[in-house]
């Protein structure tokens, strides 16, 4: 019986897209059209400013990550992983939605945490976004914690924070240990993230990029492939002697 490649996926803003979840640094991202939202997620705009806050909560309650249902790509991954097939997932997403689509939550490595949960800058208690979300419904601007009356946020890594070291270590050793890496819908700007595809060259992978622009890493990949993901990755995977998901 022969062993199976690992195959690593690192997943960035562009598998979610189909998804109805906007990406945030392409040609159309949010961050080039609104320079300004950048605040809403900034760690110290966010503390220090109780007008960032509520705006925040608005724009969580109007976002669309939580109601988004997981697309062609994400379910070529969860069926890749249901084949036998080592798979683990390194995200810079925070939709959840490899998890929806059936990959086990262990080989998910969610390197920007989660936006479906909700976390105290105090104690650190954690909770559902959607009962933070229902306090806004409910009236409260700024919800704080039930437990210690501290600032509450997402569960993200906003910018100016540090990714946890011990999942970006995880990643590492994942990376590091693979023998197919997949970058898929990542621009590979957003460091320490990005980096991950040249330690997996480094390390003798064959690097395949998945997107729809150039990116900074595309002279290391074995394969770039610019064809939409919805169709490009289930593809990509049916190479690996995989069949993606009926009806898709």
């Amino acid at each position: 019986m022969s062993t199976q490649p690992l195959v690593a996926i690192l997943s960035g803003a562009g598998i979610s897209t189909d998804s109805g979840i906007p990406d945030y640094r392409g040609p159309n991202g949010l961050w080039r059209r609104d320079p300004e939202a950048e605040k809403l997620v900034t760690y110290e705009y966010y503390m220090g400013d109780p007008e960032i806050r509520r705006r925040s909560w608005q724009m969580r309650r109007k976002n669309r990550t939580l109601k988004a249902e997981p697309n062609a790509a994400h379910l070529a991954v969860a069926e890749l992983e249901k084949s036998g097939v080592p798979v683990r997932v390194i995200t810079q997403n925070v939709d959840g939605l490899h998890q929806l689509a059936g990959v086990p939550a262990r080989k998910v490595l969610e390197l920007h945490g989660s936006a479906r949960s909700f976390v105290c800058t105090g104690c650190h208690a954690r909770g559902p976004m959607e009962d933070a979300l229902a306090r806004v419904e409910a009236g409260e601007d700024d919800p704080p914690c039930l437990e210690c009356g501290r600032i509450l946020k997402s569960a993200t890594v906003m910018f100016g924070e540090r990714l946890d070291p011990v999942v970006l270590g995880e990643a590492v050793s994942i990376t590091k240990a693979c023998q197919v890496f997949i970058a898929v819908g990542s621009s590979l700007q957003v460091q320490p993230a990005a980096g991950l595809a040249g330690v997996a060259a480094d390390h003798g992978a064959r690097l395949v990029i998945v997107n729809a622009e150039a990116t900074p890493y595309d002279e290391l990949a074995d394969e770039v492939i610019r064809e939409p993901i919805g169709t490009a990755l289930p593809k990509l995977l049916r190479q690996l002697g995989v069949e993606p998901p009926q009806g898709l």
